[in-house]
């Protein structure tokens, strides 16, 4: 039968793409693009997201889509911007979607740039805290404890010895007007947030915590679950920021979960159930946790 495939779905980025089942990225980008509109013009920098939905000479999105280097999609969104603004085009939204690789370490120079000439671009991490795109390396986003292809776990080392970068509180260094932490256990918050940014001129910043199945090493259908208890458990505090300032949070359990029960299902941090050295880590991470809970008053 020679008839046309017709889409069931309206979201705006269309099924067929090659991410993995459960893959937390490609959940939250679709709710990121549906929440933006398809007046929209997306950059993307290298990664899963890039690799997944866009190989040549096919595309899942139904706006336009420029793919450019690492480093750099920063700068081509305001060469994209600079260009509307020339033609007179202030209805057009410009935004950047990278990963955590991208915007933490290799892309930080430009994105830096960004938000220093005060250009009106929203910028979304999908922060699943390494380079999964390239086999699981350590990125700056890597949580401390998890084992990476380059901080495995040994008799002397557990995992990543470094503390997770703060890029809010650097993005909030650079007075960006609106910050925002999600994660896609979430998915309505990170629609509404993506639309509020909207309202905001100047640049936009929201970091989005999105589990990923091959590289944290969990069941697929655990991503949205896993998700939600990094942030009810205080691992992964869930905040605005408007103009510097902590506007409002997503509270906490009155009786949190704890940090531990993230952890379990994860074969990054399975290293640490086996020695105790690795049980001091957990104690650590679960500190941190409860560091977050006061200083964003979780409860």
């Amino acid at each position: 039968m020679n008839q046309k495939y017709k889409n069931p779905f309206n979201h705006l980025l269309a099924p067929g793409h090659r991410g993995c089942a459960g893959c937390g990225e490609l959940l939250a980008a679709r709710h990121a693009i549906n929440a933006l509109g398809k007046d929209t013009i997306v950059v993307s920098a290298t990664g899963c997201l890039e690799v997944t939905t866009t190989p040549y000479p096919e595309s899942s999105w139904k706006v336009p889509w420029i793919h450019s280097l690492f480093e750099n999609a920063p700068s081509v969104a305001s060469g994209v911007l600079a260009t509307l603004e020339a033609k007179g085009d202030n209805k057009t939204t410009v935004a950047v979607f990278a990963g955590d690789g991208a915007t933490f370490d290799i892309g930080f120079g430009a994105l830096s740039g960004l938000w220093t000439r005060r250009e009106n671009i929203i910028y979304v991490c999908f922060d699943n805290e390494a380079y999964m795109n390239t086999g699981n390396q350590y990125s700056g986003a890597t949580p401390f404890g998890a084992a990476t292809m380059t901080t495995p776990p040994n008799t002397t080392v557990f995992g990543n010895e470094f503390i997770k970068k703060d890029l809010p509180a650097i993005a909030a260094a650079h007075g960006v007007p609106y910050i925002a932490t999600s994660t896609i256990g979430f998915p309505d918050d990170i629609s509404a947030k993506i639309k509020k940014a909207l309202t905001f001129p100047g640049p936009k910043y929201i970091q989005i915590l999105v589990g990923c199945v091959p590289g944290w090493g969990y069941e697929s259908e655990l991503t949205v679950s896993l998700c939600r208890l990094a942030a009810q458990s205080g691992h992964y505090p869930i905040f605005e920021m408007e103009n510097g300032k902590i506007t409002k949070v997503m509270k906490v359990p009155q009786n949190p979960p704890r940090v531990e029960e993230y952890l379990k299902p994860q074969k990054r941090f399975s290293h640490l159930f086996k020695a105790e050295d690795g049980k001091k880590r957990i104690a650590a991470l679960q500190r941190m946790a409860e560091e977050n809970i006061k200083k964003y008053q979780l409860k």
